[in-house]
């Protein structure tokens, strides 16, 4: 009967403990795969099994939560521009990271939407051309996500997301949780962090000339100049000419890129150089490229990763059709998304912006945040906002009342992950504090 109890225990250690992963690219266990999420689209993703420093004889990967990594664009990739220039084990330069997500949680990267990073259609009309489409298209993915690794499915998930994939990820939590709550996925959806989100795209247009007037990038006639522009904007916005609105939206944007010589849109301190020799990624007309390191990223993926992966598609650096499919939505908000995970869910809502960024600038995400439809907001409104210190540095500033919480990053630009770690890994864990209780 004794060694009956220790074969079973033993069986059980090892059920528990070990995971069937791939070894994948770098260290540490990995899966990775496609996902048909309609006819002739395909949705690539890789995992990063949670892989910490230090390990105890007992240590059990389901056992630590799983963070979703939607990047923005739209047409950036996750398994890319997340991954590597952000958060994940290795940097560009295949350097470890001084603090990756990975050290303390199971991270998913997904390309998304179809046809970015090494996902892809086989026909142009597969192409997603609005919001819902590419949530739908999510929900589908993580359908087969927890087929093929079907022990996540009790292990607490967050979305987290930058910039449009925070537009995305808006959406794609509310459709889970509806699937989730109606049975027909078994996860464990808790939360969703909405990282410098493009969510009420007319109020972070509005606020870029007050907000460089206010830093000192621009004297008063800039401020004048860029205004107009951004008024033309919202007077497309407002006809819901929403094609015409995103071609204002770019206008608006070189319109500053003269004014201020060319300043960087992801942060506004970043050394830039000379509009001479400015580069642009297709389809989107203010991203200012660092051109040796996106060189680099681009030579990783379609070599080294590739191949490590056994993968045979392209990666793309910037999808330049999942951009121009989607012009027509760019500048459609989502604001009301948001208001419905607020009023019908019981997900945990982060909302976190650096104070650097002017391409999603903290006004303007204040700006859509005060004005919610959410029976708690003027509490939320009033409510103290207490500082984010680590190591006795104030990191940030945070506001929450219910399941709504703002955070302020200081120190960092649109890319908060890479710009200031310390403070997101304190949000990740107050967002995932409650996770297995």
């Amino acid at each position: 009967m004794y060694w009956i109890w220790i074969v079973i225990s033993l069986s059980y250690f090892l059920h528990n403990v070990q995971v069937d992963g791939k070894k994948g690219f770098g260290s540490g266990e990995q899966e990775w795969g496609y996902v048909t999420v309609r006819p002739s689209a395909h949705i690539f993703w890789w995992l990063y099994y949670v892989n910490p420093p230090t390990k105890s004889p007992t240590f059990n990967v389901f056992e630590k939560p799983l963070l979703i990594w939607l990047q923005g664009g739209p047409g950036a990739s996750s398994t890319g521009y997340g991954n590597f220039e952000e958060l994940g084990p290795l940097d560009v330069n295949l350097q470890n990271r001084n603090y990756t997500w990975v050290n303390d949680y199971n991270v998913l990267f997904i390309d998304n939407p179809v046809g970015t990073g090494f996902s892809y259609v086989d026909l142009q009309s597969a192409y997603s051309d609005n919001n819902r489409q590419i949530a739908e298209d999510l929900v589908e993915c993580i359908r087969g996500f927890y087929n093929e690794i079907p022990q996540f499915k009790k292990v607490p998930v967050y979305i987290t997301a930058e910039s449009y994939g925070g537009k995305m990820a808006a959406e794609f939590a509310l459709l889970w949780f509806q699937a989730q709550k109606n049975q027909t996925i078994d996860s464990n959806l808790k939360g969703v962090a909405l990282g410098d989100s493009w969510i009420s795209p007319i109020d972070s247009v509005l606020s870029w000339a007050p907000f460089l007037l206010h830093t000192g990038m621009i004297d008063t006639e800039g401020f004048k100049t860029i205004q107009e522009a951004a008024l033309l904007t919202k007077k497309a916005v407002d006809a819901k000419s929403w094609h015409e609105a995103t071609e204002y939206w770019s206008y608006t944007e070189n319109v500053i890129l003269q004014v201020t010589e060319n300043i960087d849109f992801y942060n506004i301190l970043e050394e830039t150089r000379p509009k001479s020799l400015r580069r642009y990624l297709p389809g989107v007309a203010t991203v200012d490229i660092q051109e040796n390191s996106d060189y680099l990223l681009n030579n990783l993926m379609n070599t080294k990763v590739k191949t490590a992966l056994g993968l045979e598609k392209h990666w793309s650096m910037q999808s330049s059709k999942v951009f121009q499919t989607l012009s027509g939505d760019f500048m459609k908000p989502v604001t009301n998304i948001v208001e419905r995970l607020l009023n019908e869910t019981d997900l945990q809502i982060f909302v976190f912006t650096g104070q650097l960024d002017l391409i999603v600038a903290t006004p303007g995400t204040l700006t859509w945040v005060e004005n919610l439809n959410w029976q708690h907001i003027e509490t939320w409104k009033n409510t103290n906002r207490i500082a984010l210190s680590v190591d006795n540095i104030i990191e940030g500033y945070i506001k929450e009342y219910k399941n709504l919480k703002m955070y302020w990053i200081n120190r960092s630009g649109h890319m908060v992950p890479r710009d200031n770690p310390y403070a997101t890994s304190k949000m990740l864990k107050d967002l995932t504090s409650a996770a297995f209780k």
